[in-house]
């Protein structure tokens, strides 16, 4: 078999993380022949013309010299380079760029391989997502390239491969429901405990520290407003046979106090946050006197078509109640598993483990290409 060329966009913090693996991974498997002929950040980018293997153990400091060019331009440019390779290709797309997941259908179509965290490809109007299952392999083109997405949702977590086997193998999917986001996750473990209390501190404060602790993005809004969390979900609902048309189709319970919304900065809006302490105390303290604690999920039920994102309260001997720290937990309730749901559960954020994610996938196209 010829060596399996891999082109690398994003080298930030997940792509530096799925450099280092994609070496491991290399040397402990000679046999996949890899030949990693590209890896670009937005300014500047190592391209082999040649197509002879860059050095991953120092593509970092050959990024910062005389050995870096301006990045392919997209998609013509990246495509005909990497249609001329002498073997096939794998594109990893570790960006979050809603401009290149529009052109996966090309690439695909053109026999390139896509492995990727990027939500939007996935998540976006539902034409694109039509789109790229038809210009894919695994989407029954067969002239098209290989598609896969397990990071888009739970990162290193095997929610989209358990919710396709699930569904392949005849199961019915009734509900899928749990915590989709680490922010949140670690903000309302911090603002609603289990044993209730969280040392007097205000909602405003739980995410100043989520915040500091790195949990949040720079600009906490960009968490609260609960986009993240309904990209997943529209991921998931079109998985299990929903056409949701986008991800702001279904009702989004935004945590971003309606004055807060036009604030200049992430420091104007935390600084005005804590005048909204009252609200969200009401709702904490009326879930504990029912016994119960509040948390943010997303949930979607195939036979009512009804999918939401919001706060809702639960049983603190529930599994969603007692979950720890900033991990993620999806509960699939099917025909099969009945009032049991199956559950994944674990770290759902983070550089290393959304890397391992997609490093998974790009075994997956590695396994089909034998």
């Amino acid at each position: 078999m010829p060596n399996v060329h891999v082109a690398i966009i994003g080298a930030g913090g997940v792509g530096k993380a799925f450099i280092s693996q994609l070496a491991g991974y290399a040397t402990r498997n000679p046999s996949a022949s890899l030949a990693t002929i590209l890896i670009s950040r937005s300014s500047k980018a190592l391209v082999s013309r040649d197509y002879s293997p860059l050095n991953l153990n120092s593509w970092s400091q050959d990024l910062a010299s005389a050995a870096a060019t301006a990045p392919l331009a997209y998609p013509t440019e990246a495509l005909e380079f990497l249609k001329a390779a002498p073997g096939p290709v794998i594109l990893v797309d570790n960006t979050s760029d809603e401009s290149l997941a529009k052109s996966y259908p090309l690439f695909l179509s053109n026999g390139i391989h896509i492995v990727t965290p990027n939500k939007k490809g996935f998540s976006s109007d539902i034409g694109l997502w039509k789109d790229i299952y038809a210009a894919a392999a695994n989407g029954g083109n067969p002239k098209g390239g290989y598609v896969f997405h397990e990071a888009t949702v739970g990162a290193g977590l095997p929610v989209l491969s358990t919710l396709k086997e699930l569904v392949e193998t005849g199961d019915k999917i009734e509900k899928i429901e749990g915590i989709f986001s680490g922010t949140m996750s670690f903000l309302f473990n911090s603002f609603a405990p289990l044993d209730g209390n969280n040392g007097g501190k205000g909602f405003a404060a739980c995410v100043k520290e989520a915040q500091q602790l790195g949990y949040t993005e720079p600009d906490p809004r960009d968490d609260l407003n609960g986009l993240d969390v309904a990209r997943k979900l529209t991921i998931l609902a079109r998985l299990s046979g929903l056409e949701v048309a986008s991800p702001t189709s279904f009702p989004i319970q935004s945590l971003i106090p309606g004055p807060l919304e036009s604030a200049k900065s992430a420091d104007e809006f935390l600084e005005g946050l804590g005048a909204f302490d009252g609200d969200m105390t009401k709702i904490k303290e009326e879930a504990e006197a029912k016994g119960a604690v509040v948390r943010y999920v997303g949930s979607l039920n195939v036979e009512t078509k009804e999918v939401k994102v919001g706060l809702q309260t639960f049983d603190k001997g529930s599994s969603i109640a007692g979950l720890k720290g900033s991990d993620n937990i999806i509960s699939f309730y099917t025909e099969r598993y009945g009032g049991n749901p199956l559950i994944v559960q674990g770290a759902g954020a983070g550089a290393d483990v959304t890397a391992m994610g997609v490093l998974g996938d790009l075994i997956k196209v590695l396994q089909r290409l034998k």
